[in-house]
């Protein structure tokens, strides 16, 4: 099927490693043109040479930019519609807070909590909207599957990411008319460096091996495995692209079929 994302535009947050730069590859592979963005100015320049190789008519530029900072967001948007001249399509990936539980957090953490995740999806949203009008582009939201059950090591996530949810659906609504679509996606346990790190620090709070709490996760997976970020990348892709024209105020798991909720 084709996306038809040949020569559109995208802005992706959080793309150097993980499951931004997996939906990278797939739209660059499509023939897309990225704007991608995060802290590591070095993974950045990496990543876009690999993106740039992709497809003949990718067009991939690294940007620095920092999630937190309100002039890091406007300055990466302003640089990009500078560079291209337009936005279709916008990735809000604010990356993770950090695992813990309730006691484990005092204010400057809750704090830090929502400025990396809500409120950067706030000003990210913010500051592409009036451009995504204009080209009746879309909007994806990278969350997790704390949205929809939450996780007794993920406290800070359960809380921001449905915030994150909650601003994508109310959105979906208020800006239909107009042509703009708002969607969220939700990943599983998708084998990133993340989930590595996650699963090792499971292992020694139950005092297990990596090997042997990654198996009993892997078994509550109907699959019986992990994914893999390029199975992700797919479906990020396609919800970002004309191809999902009627889809808008929904949340599309990717967990091999581990989550229990209706």
């Amino acid at each position: 099927m084709d996306l038809g994302v040949k020569g559109k535009v995208y802005l992706l947050a959080g793309a150097s490693r993980g499951l931004g730069y997996a939906i990278g590859e797939s739209l660059a592979a499509e023939g897309a043109k990225l704007s991608i963005s995060s802290r590591d100015a070095e993974a950045l320049a990496q990543r876009a040479t690999t993106l740039n190789g992709m497809h003949d008519d990718a067009e991939v530029v690294p940007y620095v930019c920092d999630m937190t900072s309100a002039d890091s967001i406007s300055a990466w948007v302003n640089d990009s519609l500078a560079h291209f001249g337009r936005i279709d399509g916008v990735l809000v990936n604010g990356g993770g807070p950090q695992p813990g539980v309730f006691d484990n957090f005092d204010d400057a953490a809750w704090q830090s909590a929502f400025e990396l995740t809500l409120l950067s999806a706030v000003r990210l949203v913010r500051a592409t909207l009036p451009s995504i009008k204009e080209s009746k582009g879309s909007v994806l939201m990278l969350t997790s599957s704390s949205v929809k059950e939450p996780m007794d090591m993920l406290l800070l996530s359960n809380v921001m990411r449905s915030g994150v949810n909650s601003l994508a659906k109310s959105l979906s609504r208020t800006l239909a008319a107009e042509g703009v679509r708002f969607n969220c996606i939700v990943p599983g346990m998708v084998e990133t460096d993340r989930i590595r790190g996650l699963t090792a620090m499971q292992a020694e709070v139950f005092e297990k091996t990596v090997e042997q709490q990654k198996a009993e996760m892997e078994g509550a997976i109907p699959f019986g495995r992990f994914g893999q970020p390029e199975e992700f990348g797919r479906a990020g892709a396609f919800l970002l692209s004309p191809a999902a024209s009627y889809i808008t105020g929904t949340n599309m798991v990717v967990d091999g079929g581990a989550m229990r909720s209706v």
